[in-house]
């Protein structure tokens, strides 16, 4: 018996999640939702699945809803679906800020539903090696980056509607922080304000860490590059370092030097495995849920505090 799912958000990043779960002989598109006919006409006609509104959507008998639709737009898409009693896959970020993210979270954790969120990284199966390399070790130091263009929406800039990239976009490297080298207690920062018209987002940003296990840490972020020129994290622990990016992993001990490459489209396994939660299996050890996520959000949030006004943010437990 096929999974009845629905999706919300004909951008970029829904129309590749809608492509990916047309994939599935065991899935059933059931509809495709925006609040810009046009996209959403485009998206459906292309996968041969019916536009239908959200509230149509929730009320066709669901198994799950994916939603990809802007930082902004979150808050009462959840309430909505949360009421209806739907579980749903969440696109990064949680929100555009930390009070709609806190809100969503406490709504999840009431009514006890199953999510998943884009966090897709967690899936690859290098993360898995870092890991088992890490194990039994201290991490000392972590250094992560996400240098980079910057995206064609025009509300990425506004940062009051994208969250700015740290949340936005490297938010996918603070979640591996927290997994390889443990949670964050505070940071500090700076950044580089834009002066160009019609965007308020930092053009470059650095902080430090204090991590809650004694190592320290870093992130950077850039978005004036033409293309994107790093994107990952370094790992330094007792007689090991490891750097990650979403393509490859390289494992340096006193023994030598590993390369690996990743065996998993986690772009793909991530809806898999949500797609297995809804269908009555366990869930994959990769798969993040609203309330792992929202602790990476507040990650970010701090950070993006940290580097606005230049003081020490605690990160909120």
């Amino acid at each position: 018996m096929s999974v009845r799912v629905g999706l919300v958000g004909a951008g970029g990043v829904g129309a590749r999640h809608a492509r990916v779960l047309q994939g599935m002989q065991d899935v059933e598109l059931v509809g495709i939702a925006d609040p810009v006919p046009a996209a959403a006409q485009a998206l459906a006609g292309g996968l041969d699945v019916p536009v239908r509104t959200t509230a149509e959507l929730l009320a066709a008998g669901l198994d799950g809803v994916w939603l990809c639709v802007p930082p902004f737009a979150h808050g009462e898409l959840e309430r909505q679906v949360v009421e209806a009693g739907v579980p749903f896959f969440v696109e990064k970020p949680l929100a555009a800020d930390l009070a709609v993210a806190e809100e969503v979270a406490a709504l999840v954790a009431s009514a006890g539903l199953p999510t998943a969120t884009g966090y897709h990284w967690r899936h690859l199966d290098t993360v898995a090696t870092a890991r088992a390399g890490l194990a039994g070790r201290t991490p000392r130091l972590v250094a992560a980056r996400w240098w980079g263009t910057t995206p064609p929406p025009a509300w990425w800039s506004d940062g009051a509607r994208s969250g700015g990239q740290l949340v936005e976009q490297a938010t996918h490297v603070l979640d591996l922080v927290r997994v390889l080298a443990g949670e964050v207690d505070e940071v500090v920062g700076g950044s580089a304000v834009s002066t160009r018209e019609g965007r308020d987002v930092p053009d470059a940003t650095a902080a430090v860490l204090r991590m809650a296990s004694g190592a320290v840490g870093s992130v950077s972020t850039s978005c004036v590059l033409p293309v994107l020129t790093a994107a990952g994290l370094e790992v330094v622990a007792d007689d090991l370092v490891l750097q990650l990016t979403e393509t490859s992993l390289s494992v340096r001990t006193r023994e030598g030097e590993e390369q690996h490459t990743p065996a998993v489209d986690a772009r793909e396994a991530v809806d898999r495995a949500f797609v297995d939660v809804l269908a009555g299996g366990a869930a994959a050890g990769g798969l993040v849920d609203v309330a792992e996520a929202l602790r990476t959000h507040r990650l970010a949030w701090a950070l993006a505090e940290a580097t606005r006004t230049g003081s020490t943010v605690r990160v909120a437990p």
